[in-house]
């Protein structure tokens, strides 16, 4: 066991049961914040409703997703976060790491969804 990993076990011992420590991922996404991300990094290309029709959508040579066909629909948070962090191989979508932080991406992710279902 490392040092650092001795450490946080300790700490996280020396917390006990009753409390618990709190991630960023503990707390609650926010759509309003996501809308307006959304509004200025993605609706370009993914169109404001979301159906991958954006002024440059025409311009690529994929299709921007759209969020209410199944296929985009359907997938987990954590592979639609892989994607708003990583970016797509061989896709125009590029990465978003370093220019969002994870908090914006969590919000814009839920925009999305909330999007989706309308």
């Amino acid at each position: 066991m490392t040092i650092n990993s001795a450490l946080l076990l300790a700490i996280a011992l020396s917390v006990g049961p009753a409390t618990s420590l709190i991630l960023a991922q503990d707390y609650p996404a926010d759509v309003s914040r996501g809308k307006a991300i959304y509004e200025r990094y993605c609706m370009t290309c993914h169109g404001a409703r979301g159906y991958g029709d954006g002024p440059t959508a025409l311009l690529l040579t994929i299709t921007p997703a759209n969020f209410h066909r199944p296929g985009s629909f359907l997938k987990s948070d954590e592979t639609l976060l892989r994607m708003i962090e990583h970016g797509g191989v061989f896709s125009p979508m590029h990465s978003w790491r370093g220019r969002l932080t994870d908090g914006e991406m969590q919000d814009v992710l839920a925009y999305i969804r909330l999007m989706s279902q309308q």
